[in-house]
């Protein structure tokens, strides 16, 4: 649960789920909503693969998911999971071997929809491996690959056929006495997409993987991700996230935390907030909030800036931010520290003379927790 006592409205009351491992990153239950991404490199290149999953660790990925379409990158995932610095999730599809090769090279979680890999003896088999080398598994629904029975029961693609089909994919596993399982309702309709998760989140415990699949590009699929999974995270269905863009991973993983930040349910690095400027901007607030996001990438102690064109709405947003920054006339503006007004500074300086207060209070913040955890 998100909770303020001094401020109650934004207060989110988080679905009750079981609690499963992946990897060493736990995923539902009290623990905090993690982000993944997906590689989009060829699986047979370990040092691209693995380059793209260090970036995506960098930049708050809590888990990645590789596809494992063949032997040879299965064979591949050996060297990337050990070497990897985050979880990795083998994405499989139809051949249960596969399957079994990837929880053998390491794989921290598998997935994989059991009633799309054949016979009962090769789910046994999968769900053996799974189990025997510390696999959780994902059931991963997608509303433009149901079965053909549930097409032909309710016509099209539906909230009724995705949940149907994902409980099916439970029970499957249930009946082999395997738990350690999460599952997702994916479709590119955000309309569809939030009915089945409403859904499933009241037919199963599970953990529940979010995501709002082929959402589009960077912009588009960043104003349809934020609507879908921002509604259901707000309505505390949620446990792990992916944004689904036609962009670099990287994007995805910044995209997931800004949902996740705007909602409180998690906080990494410099959140800015910034107008949109007009012509009573004392210097020029879109320039200036380009280049501070790019020069602050690197924090990952989590901070509040607020960079305001003028005074009118300038020192009411500075009061509830960290560091804060108001312009004002003649070349200059207000720096604002811990909503109180500090200095002037000149609107020359004023960029690197933010980027050097937001460093030093991030070494404060990191210094004191390492003094405070050998207390």
């Amino acid at each position: 649960m998100s909770h303020n006592p001094i401020r109650p409205w934004r207060d989110i009351e988080r679905r009750k789920s079981r609690k499963i491992m992946v990897g060493n990153v736990p995923v539902g239950g009290d623990a905090p909503i993690s982000v993944q991404t997906m590689t989009n490199t060829d699986g047979h290149d370990v040092r691209a693969t693995l380059d793209q999953v260090i970036r995506a660790a960098d930049a708050g990925a809590d888990i990645v998911r590789i596809s494992a379409p063949d032997q040879e990158t299965t064979h591949a995932l050996k060297e990337i999971c050990r070497e990897s610095p985050v979880p990795i999730v083998a994405d499989i599809h139809f051949h249960y071997k596969r399957a079994i090769e990837a929880a053998e090279a390491g794989a921290a979680c598998l997935r994989i929809n059991p009633g799309n890999i054949g016979k009962a003896d090769r789910v046994a088999e999968v769900v053996r491996a799974a189990r025997d080398h510390g696999c959780s598994i994902r059931i991963g629904v997608n509303a433009g690959s149901l079965e053909k029975h549930l097409l032909e029961k309710y016509g099209e693609p539906c909230p009724d056929a995705m949940v149907e089909s994902g409980m099916d994919h439970i029970k499957i596993l249930q009946d082999h006495d395997f738990h350690e399982f999460k599952i997702s309702v994916k479709a590119s309709d955000v309309f569809m997409a939030a009915a089945a998760y409403q859904q499933l989140a009241e037919a199963t415990d599970a953990p529940i993987h979010l995501g709002i699949t082929e959402a589009g590009g960077l912009r588009g699929g960043t104003v349809k991700s934020a609507i879908g999974l921002g509604n259901l995270l707000w309505a505390g269905i949620g446990d792990t996230i992916r944004v689904s863009l036609s962009a670099d991973p990287v994007e995805e993983v910044k995209v997931g935390f800004e949902i996740l930040k705007s909602l409180g349910l998690r906080t990494r690095g410099v959140q800015i907030i910034s107008c949109p400027s007009c012509a009573r901007q004392g210097f020029d607030v879109i320039k200036t909030v380009e280049t501070l996001e790019e020069r602050l990438e690197h924090i990952k102690t989590p901070m509040s800036l607020s960079i305001i064109g003028c005074v009118v709405n300038g020192p009411g947003e500075a009061l509830m931010t960290d560091i804060g920054f108001t312009g004002g006339g003649a070349g200059s503006g207000m720096v604002y520290m811990a909503g109180r007004q500090d200095h002037k500074m000149s609107n020359e300086q004023m960029i690197d003379h933010i980027v050097e207060l937001v460093e030093e209070r991030a070494e404060k913040i990191e210094a004191a927790k390492i003094s405070e955890a050998a207390e």
